[in-house]
């Protein structure tokens, strides 16, 4: 009779999956926890009626976009776009920064060090 084999993961690569995976949730939940401070921070500086939009504007408010969401979520009315863009440039700025942020924060949840060969 033939007998089963059994094949296990040795405990130290699974220890070590988990702890990447705790790593990379908890380097999230802090990420966000930033970007959602710097918005408290920005939104009312960057919002207000007088300012004159432009591409660098335009880059501010769509990196503060995606972090609106939970705001969004919660029940909050808060802007993600300015009432009064000033054309093109303001849209190039915020399409950009849509991407700077979507860079930064998924550019981490990606993120893998380079491991050392001993």
């Amino acid at each position: 009779m033939a007998s089963a084999v059994t094949i296990q993961t040795p405990p130290g690569r699974r220890a070590s999956w988990v702890k990447r995976l705790v790593v990379k949730v908890v380097s999230l939940v802090i990420l966000g926890l930033v970007f959602g401070l710097g918005y408290d921070w920005a939104a009312p500086r960057l919002y207000g009626p007088e300012r004159v939009t432009g591409f660098p504007l335009g880059v501010a408010h769509g990196a503060l976009m995606p972090v609106a969401l939970p705001t969004l979520l919660m029940g909050n009315d808060v802007p993600i776009y300015t009432s009064s863009p000033a054309g093109r440039p303001y849209k190039l700025g915020y399409i950009a920064g849509i991407n700077l942020c979507g860079l930064l924060f998924f550019g981490v949840a990606f993120w893998q060090p380079k491991r050392r060969e001993n």
